[in-house]
């Protein structure tokens, strides 16, 4: 009698087997604990989450706080705002002039959503009270607020709870004040702490302390009644589970605490809810896992007798292939290769041929394309070498201005084919630019004029070759060449603050509004107007290269002229030897 072994087993008594020492003894061993494990990880669980739920809420209240803090700090080190506001104005008319050149702006954009409002309080009789600035009269002094300020003598803010608010003030005394008094006082959003309390997933009353153990703020509905009062003197069921969170190593909130409250009658409801479940999960845990076994035993065992079959069949090289199935599993993909490969045996001797002929086919396919690349690569220098020549002829022949202007083109030529990289310096494109006018010059005589100033400290600043160039070329044929005068084209190339400034004008027929809108929703959509493709592409490539950090303005008037404004960024990294 053979002995017993697992490989002599069929695959569906396997699984079942598996199904057995793995999926169903494991479930009645584990189900007569769970009930009991179940209890106890709920408490636990219960109590964990409260507390995240408490310590989230103490990190969202000190985010809402930290951002009155900021802005508070940002005004206590600025040494010109509290030199403005502690200064003697000589008149009102000097104050309003100093709050709208530098207050006014001061104070916009300040405003978050953790915070209320803000006022800046001062004595300083020269000051109008106006929009976040306020005279710190006698009945400032005597609110509550104030009041509470006077006992803290510490440079930072002061976290005050008053009049159902909370607030942080701080003394602008950074610098000298020149005697006088200064404070600031920051409201903090109450309506958004309150719904932090509210939203804050804690199963239980939530209370705000202060450093003296005070009640300020709950989410207790009883909360308005108890403001002020000492937590310690509030009475609480027996059956109630405690949290405490303390803010420590933060100066302006040391002391401040958040107390949790938990009725544990919460987490014995949840326990008595798991009765059922488990019951349920068993009764599952049994039929399903038995109903998948069962039917993926079978679909198993039917897929691989079929492959099983057909490769005995190729043993009597019958090379039949098994019928497709729509399966990408391991058998699925083991059906997709079995036929792939009694295909590849079977046109093997028939393919190996017609292999060879195509590889020939794309050799030659190869070298016909490297043969085109050598073409392209010598047409453009024997272009440029023609003109040269034609250029050497014209000077022996004494046409020396025909002379110039092929010169002038077989530069602009050799520049095209020579400038392999994105950038290029302002000199060489306003060299470039100069060959390009020459040559319409020679095209109107003196019907065009032109001018070109850079400022020598700009010229070896590298910009993104040929987009000043398109902009020329518009001005020169679109501008120049239908106006009945004399046209005169100038552009400048200036540092101005920080900014390269390229500023072009021609004196040409102009645009009208209407056209000049349609220019620039070309400019900026993908449109085709069937012209000023160059000027197209000269501004695509320079919001690729500067994004949004570059200014693009054009002027015209319609009979008059046009004016083009470009300023770009100057970086200093981008000149050559930095």
């Amino acid at each position: 009698m053979p002995r017993w072994n697992l490989n002599y087993m069929k695959l569906r008594d396997k699984l079942l087997l598996m199904y057995v020492l793995s999926v169903f003894i494991p479930i009645v061993v584990t189900n007569v604990v769970f009930y009991n494990v179940t209890s106890a990880n709920i408490r636990s669980q219960k109590t964990r989450d409260a507390g995240m739920a408490l310590n989230n809420l103490k990190n969202d209240l000190r985010v809402t706080i930290d951002q009155g803090v900021g802005l508070s700090y940002s005004l206590y080190t600025d040494p010109v705002f509290n030199d403005t506001i502690s200064r003697s104005f000589q008149s009102h008319f000097e104050y309003i002039d100093a709050y709208n050149s530098y207050l006014k702006g001061q104070f916009s954009g300040q405003m978050n959503q953790g915070i209320r409002w803000y006022q800046v309080y001062t004595d300083n009789s020269t000051i109008l009270s106006s929009g976040y600035i306020d005279r710190l009269t006698d009945v400032v002094r005597s609110s509550n607020w104030y009041v509470q300020f006077q006992a803290y003598t510490a440079p930072y803010p002061a976290l005050i709870s008053s009049d159902q608010m909370l607030s942080l003030v701080q003394r602008l005394d950074n610098l000298d004040t020149g005697g006088r008094e200064q404070l600031l006082k920051i409201d903090l959003n109450m309506d958004m702490i309150k719904q932090y309390f509210h939203n804050s997933g804690f199963d239980g009353k939530v209370y705000l302390l202060d450093p003296g153990g005070h009640i300020q703020f709950s989410n207790d509905s009883t909360a308005e009644a108890q403001i002020g009062k000492r937590y310690s003197e509030i009475q609480f069921p027996n059956k109630m589970i405690p949290f405490e969170l303390t803010y420590t190593g933060i100066n302006y909130l040391e002391g401040w605490s958040l107390q949790g409250v938990m009725d544990e009658e919460i987490v014995l409801k949840e326990v008595r809810k798991s009765r059922s479940f488990v019951v349920w999960l068993a009764c599952i845990n049994f039929v399903l896992p038995t109903i998948i076994i069962a039917t993926m035993s079978r679909t198993i065992h039917v897929r691989l007798v079929r492959i099983l079959k057909h490769m005995k069949k190729v043993k009597t090289q019958n090379f039949q292939t098994i019928p497709p199935e729509d399966a990408r599993d391991e058998i699925g993909q083991l059906t997709m290769e079995f036929n792939r490969m009694t295909e590849t045996i079977h046109n093997l001797i028939h393919e190996v041929y017609l292999a060879d002929i195509q590889k020939k086919d794309l050799e030659l396919k190869q070298q016909q394309a490297q043969l085109h690349a050598l073409h392209s690569q010598i047409n453009p220098h024997f272009l440029f070498n023609t003109l040269e020549s034609v250029r050497m002829r014209s000077l022996i022949k004494g046409e020396k201005e025909t002379a110039k202007i092929v010169h002038n083109m077989a530069k602009m030529f050799r520049k095209s084919i020579s400038w392999n990289q994105n950038d290029v310096t302002v000199k060489e494109e306003l060299e470039l630019i100069e060959s390009f006018l020459q040559i319409q010059k020679y095209r109107f005589g003196e019907k065009l004029q032109y001018n070109i100033e850079a400022d020598p400290a700009v010229l070896m600043y590298r910009i993104p070759k040929m987009v000043i160039l398109p902009f020329v070329e518009n001005a020169s044929i679109h501008g120049i060449e239908s106006s009945p005068g004399v046209g005169i084209i100038q552009l400048f190339v200036s540092m101005e603050n920080d900014l390269l400034h390229i500023r072009l004008t021609d004196n040409g027929i102009g645009m009208s509004q209407a056209k000049l809108e349609e220019l620039l929703s070309y400019l900026d959509q993908n449109t085709d107007m069937g012209e000023h493709v160059g000027m197209k592409n000269a501004y695509s490539r320079l919001k690729l290269c500067y994004k949004n950090h570059f200014t693009f303005d054009i002027q015209t008037w319609e009979g008059e002229g046009t004016r083009i404004q470009i300023k770009l960024p100057f970086d200093p990294s981008a000149m050559p030897g930095d």
